[in-house]
């Protein structure tokens, strides 16, 4: 039992991680009906810059947390300024062009991005500084680290946060109004191209911050590190019903358990035959599951909705 609570914390953590990469996915979806699979290229720069303004103002003597704060806004304003050169270049000009145009763009445009981060940072890891003190609070046989404490909350007022936006502003309304049917939205004033714009811009500033949280929970970053998160984002995404925003909360934190769960709890009870080693294994398994018995999604029952 206290090796499946362990496992379940970890996993909320992982989870709160894959549900703020796989908002960006859905709001893209919900606005354009388009897979950006160069979404994890975004966490990943978002990642990248952070660490690099970390390092250097760290070598300042910056202080750390200060340092931290300067890293993650400068993520915020690169990924937000990459979302939409994205949107203009890359996906403005197929917006009428056949389905799969879009989607091998996307997929193109993931693998320059990864090759421009080998590039400009190479091919090594980057370290991430200690920020918070070695902290952590036992409850039985659970431990809860400070870090892990930080990640979830901020993930659940970001999330909140951005239910509030869709819900309550006229941004949120328009946003709406774009996914529902662009064309009626048009005539009613609203600036469809603009709204598409603010929906990347916000989704990549998500996106850094996601980036942030993974090279803080892991202490490392390196150029490949949004390929494989971006799949896991995406299937969270499936999982809670794409399109929905709800649902790529909900999809994000049950990923993040399965996937802790078998390589922890199913790991131990195998005698480590499916360790961690394999817990990719179990996030896809999940994801096929929901494809063959419920296509759309745990929530896709309000996948009409849209955002």
């Amino acid at each position: 039992m206290d090796i499946f609570l362990q496992q379940l914390v970890n996993g909320l953590t992982l989870g709160s991680i894959y549900a703020l990469v796989a908002l960006g996915y859905t709001m893209v979806y919900g606005i354009m009906e388009l897979i950006n699979f160069a979404h994890g290229e975004v966490v990943m720069v978002g990642a990248l810059v952070a660490l690099t303004v970390i390092q250097a103002l760290s070598g300042q003597g910056w202080p750390v947390p200060l340092a931290v704060l300067a890293g993650v806004l400068a993520a915020m304003v690169v990924c937000m300024v990459l979302g939409l050169v994205i949107e203009r270049v890359a996906y403005r000009p197929l917006r009428r062009a056949p389905k799969l145009a879009p989607l091998i763009t996307a997929i193109g445009l993931s693998i320059v991005l990864q090759q421009l981060a080998a590039l400009i940072w190479g091919r090594g890891y980057l370290s991430f500084p200690a920020v918070l003190p070695p902290v952590s609070v036992a409850w039985g046989g659970v431990i809860i680290t400070a870090i892990q404490g930080v990640i979830v909350a901020l993930a659940g007022l970001i999330m909140a946060g951005l239910l509030v936006l869709v819900q309550k502003t006229a941004l949120g309304r328009a946003m709406r109004a774009t996914a529902q049917n662009p064309a009626v939205a048009q005539l009613m004033g609203v600036n469809t191209d603009r709204v598409i714009a603010l929906t990347f811009v916000l989704g990549s500033a998500l996106a850094a911050v996601a980036g942030v949280m993974v090279v803080a929970y892991y202490n490392v970053g390196n150029y490949t590190m949004g390929f494989m998160l971006g799949l896991k984002a995406f299937t969270a995404a499936v999982l809670g019903g794409i399109g929905n925003l709800p649902g790529a909360m909900l999809g994000g934190l049950l990923l993040g358990v399965v996937e802790s769960l078998g390589a922890g709890y199913i790991g131990d009870l195998t005698g480590g035959f499916f360790g961690s080693n394999y817990k990719d294994v179990f996030a896809f398994m999940v994801l096929i599951g929901v494809l063959v018995f419920h296509p759309n999604g745990l929530l896709g029952s309000r996948a009409q909705e849209k955002v």
